[in-house]
């Protein structure tokens, strides 16, 4: 009886968990990467509903694994080491997918991370557990910096690419480049043995037996010569068209990046419940996979629809804005995996949209809905907070 009890308490929690999941792919993650493109007629919406379900699926399973650990076990401490409880767990799921869910159908601004982060917390204090006050610090310190750090990359970069003397011929080319050394550096799940993370120069490295300093160079160079000849000869050729395909591969990697930072957020608070009973020994990789397909038909089943909606505002932005707005983007989500902390891609897109307006000369016309949405934010981390919290005391007085 008491096993019966724990396996429909998993089933409820990993159905409260693959509907966050839901909800985070049908969402911001599921629509951001690829609505510039759309935007600026470089693909269609349903490919890009596609596209952007298949490589959050491998965003997750290839990265998920830090974002994940923090949102399990590192914002809140217990004396015992343990962590959340299912009942706990359940509450902060359905409590975050909900208010997500209310933002995704009504248009509101509600940021899963936000959310997710807000719920966790109040259901963990409620449960008697400690705050974690460094990795609160950690957490704040990356969502008070996004907006300045993505918008003034995306400033700087639509700046470059407006200014008279910067041939975009090269710039564009360049900038690519750039994007390609940080993707050999960028760490993977797979490319290490069990559940460590190594990055593709690394990996080089260890199966080449060369020493890491020098071969990690080497392979960021060759990734960076590669990426800026390739594009340097599509510009070339058709600069519009070398342009458009910059921008679907900065999207694919937006995407893939979504993947790896928002599935932590669905699968985190069920982290303490894989540790014994039925889904004990379940590897981390098997988890990951089971968060990824649920963004996958998050994307594929609410995303077109919001990328629709929301590619009529990049409309505006033309392929070189958005290329300003998404290089930051891409540079900020990896930022963010690598150390494991929770991020908003809301966040992440409307700052860099912002920075990429004021280049443009028309940053004002966002200041009001920018405030507007700021102030969502914070609202959507203190209503989770309050309304997780006192839904697991009302809980917990009833039994």
């Amino acid at each position: 009886m008491v096993a019966t009890s724990v396996l429909v308490t998993l089933v409820v929690a990993s159905a409260a968990s693959l509907f966050m999941a839901w909800t985070i792919g049908a969402g911001s993650s599921g629509s951001t990467p690829f609505a510039p493109a759309v935007g600026a007629n470089a693909i269609s919406v349903m490919r890009a509903g596609f596209f952007v379900g298949i490589l959050g699926l491998a965003g997750a399973v290839l990265q998920g694994a830090n974002v994940t650990e923090t949102v399990g076990s590192g914002l809140v401490l217990f004396p015992d080491g343990g962590g959340l409880s299912a009942t706990a767990a359940i509450i902060a799921l359905v409590m975050a997918a909900v208010l997500v869910a209310v933002g995704i159908f009504t248009g509101y601004p509600i940021a899963t991370a936000f959310t997710v982060t807000g719920a966790v917390v109040g259901v963990g204090l409620a449960m008697g557990g400690q705050p974690a006050t460094a990795q609160y610090v950690e957490i704040l310190a990356l969502w008070v910096a996004v907006p300045f750090v993505g918008g003034g990359i995306a400033f700087a970069t639509a700046w470059s690419l407006r200014h008279e003397s910067v041939d975009e011929a090269v710039l564009v080319p360049l900038l690519a480049g750039v994007v390609a050394a940080i993707l050999a550096n960028v760490k993977f799940v797979l490319l290490a043995p069990g559940d460590e993370q190594a990055s593709l120069a690394r990996a080089v490295a260890d199966a080449a037996g060369t020493p890491v300093l020098t071969t990690t160079v080497a392979v960021t160079a060759v990734f960076a010569l590669t990426g800026t000849a390739l594009l340097y000869r599509d510009v070339r050729a058709d600069e519009d068209a070398g342009q458009r395909h910059f921008l679907l591969v900065l999207g694919g990697l937006v995407a893939f990046s979504a993947g790896g930072s928002q599935v932590g957020l669905a699968l985190g608070p069920l982290l303490p419940l894989l540790d014994t009973g039925p889904a004990a020994g379940v590897p981390l990789v098997g988890v990951l996979l089971f968060g990824g397909i649920g963004l996958l038909v998050g994307s594929w089943t609410g995303a077109p629809r919001m990328i629709k909606a929301l590619a009529q505002d990049y409309s505006s932005l033309g392929p070189r804005r958005s290329i300003a707005a998404l290089i930051p983007s891409f540079v900020i989500a990896q930022t963010a995996v690598f150390f494991g902390i929770p991020v908003s891609f809301n966040e992440i897109i409307v700052s860099a949209i912002v920075g990429s307006g004021a280049a443009a000369g028309d940053g004002e016309v966002s200041r009001g809905k920018m405030g507007k949405t700021v102030l969502a934010w914070v609202g959507s981390l203190a209503l989770a907070f309050a309304v997780s919290y006192g839904a697991f005391v009302a809980v917990a007085a009833l039994r």
